[in-house]
């Protein structure tokens, strides 16, 4: 066991090391050295990066609630997208009358349907700290309830994970209409500045790579802390010998709903940190089928490990960004072949497989 632990510390300092590099030194060379310089990272990789550390985060988000709580969400997804709505709400908000149809107040597409009045729930997203209030209480809030409703009636396992899906499949349908006032089917995009900058200058794209590995960083220690304390292990008991735990005469329904909320919050603050970096964020993130992929980086990383779906995300996404690029249309095909053969061939994750070399080296 001692051997397994001394294991796990050293990927983990590795880990820890790697996402610092990224979010320090990418972005220093980026602005400091010159583009022809062997030194110097493009504003492409700053971006595409920036991104994977979203969805990184996004993964260890749902790696928590499935990986320690035994909660497969289909339907993860969705409080990404809530966030990523409430800071769209706000870059739209900065745009004034810059837009295609010069209103001060309205963005362009409540203009172009004949809007008169901004609605009520778009008020205050001309703030900053409104809408980082609203990025992790939006799809908290969703979650409390959802949660509330499914836990107290004990709703577990396949009929868990498929109400999951129907909850996300039901918000893409909703956010599909133009008058729900999000943007139907284009979303929001066109995005100018944020706190009064440049969203596409490199300097804003740079701090927002450190922003997301610093939120990444953040939360994977605090993820960490959180399993080694009282309540996490309570949580793991609960995945492993949920009636048992009852028995034992513990809340089960709270302890699911505590970490299914403070994890659809870290999936919301990934959302935030990824619409700026993409400029656009529509109803196709509420897809099943990216709530589908999303599982898919936890397992093949390895789940309840944490850092195995960083990993994970990081990995399935650099591959995708490859082969989208080469032959855009077997992408799917190769997803769907990379699950079959990680659930077959390596139940517990790359992770998983690694920890069984140590093993064997030390055996």
């Amino acid at each position: 066991m001692k051997l397994i632990a001394l294991g796990q510390d050293k990927t983990l300092t590795t880990v820890l090391i790697a996402l610092a590099a990224v979010t320090f030194i990418i972005p220093f060379c980026n602005l400091v050295f010159p583009a022809g310089s062997p030194l110097h990272f493009s504003a492409y990789t700053v971006s595409v990066l920036g991104k994977y550390l979203t969805f990184a985060l996004l993964g260890l988000s749902l790696d928590l609630v499935w990986g320690y709580c035994g909660i497969l969400a289909l339907g993860h997804g969705a409080f990404f997208a809530l966030g990523g709505y409430a800071m769209g709400m706000y870059l739209m908000r900065q745009i004034g009358t810059r837009g295609v149809y010069g209103d001060p107040l309205l963005p362009d597409f409540m203009v172009f349907l004949n809007w008169k009045e901004l609605p009520w729930y778009w008020l205050g997203f001309d703030q900053f700290w409104f809408a980082l209030l609203m990025v992790v209480l939006a799809p908290g809030a969703l979650a409390f309830v959802f949660g509330w409703l499914a836990f107290r009636s004990r709703v577990t396992g396949v009929y868990l994970s498929i109400i999951t899906q129907a909850l996300t499949y039901a918000l893409l349908l909703a956010f599909f209409r133009n008058e729900m006032g999000f943007g139907g089917n284009n979303g929001l995009t066109d995005f100018k500045e944020i706190l009064g900058f440049n969203i596409q200058s490199e300097a804003v794209r740079a701090v927002l790579l450190m922003l997301s590995g610093m939120a990444l960083i953040g939360a994977f220690l605090l993820c960490r802390w959180l399993v080694n304390t009282k309540l996490g292990r309570v949580v793991t008991a609960i995945r492993d010998q949920e009636s048992r735990v009852r028995f034992l005469g513990y809340r089960v329904e709270m302890f699911k709903l505590w970490i299914f909320v403070f994890a659809a919050m870290l999936a919301g603050l990934a959302g935030a940190l990824y619409v700026p970096q993409v400029g656009i964020i529509n109803p196709s993130e509420f897809s099943p089928l990216n709530s589908l992929e999303i599982v898919i980086w936890v397992a093949m990383g390895g789940r309840g490990t944490l850092y195995g779906a960083i990993i994970g995300a990081v990995l399935v996404n650099y591959g995708k960004t490859v082969l989208t690029g080469l032959m855009p249309e077997i992408w799917l095909f190769t997803l769907g072949a990379v699950f079959i053969l990680v659930t077959l061939l390596l139940p517990d994750g790359i992770v998983g497989l690694l920890k069984r070399r140590l093993q064997e080296q030390r055996a």
